[in-house]
């Protein structure tokens, strides 16, 4: 038997959102072997969310969002901490 193909996507028309609770909300959609499947959500404590959004301005790091947003209209995902990367 063949291994079965799991996909998970963010919907595009719905963005994030803050829940009654105080969490965040991301809309996924989920589809298994390419036939969409179901509806989820992922939902983030603030604390979740602010380390997610930390790990993701780190793992694209300034060049890769200059490929989609010019210089002036970036936010400073980086603001107080040291700017350049450590060398691996």
């Amino acid at each position: 038997m063949g291994v079965e193909q799991v996909h998970v996507s963010r919907v595009p028309s719905k963005p994030v959102r803050r829940e009654a609770d105080g969490s965040l909300a991301i809309d996924l959609w989920l589809r298994r072997d390419g036939a969409f499947e179901a509806d989820a959500a992922l939902r983030l404590t603030p604390a979740e969310a602010e380390m997610l959004h930390a790990q993701l301005c780190y793992a694209l790091d300034d060049e890769t969002a200059a490929l989609i947003t010019p210089a002036a209209a970036r936010p400073d995902c980086r603001k107080g901490i040291l700017t350049t990367r450590r060398q691996t």
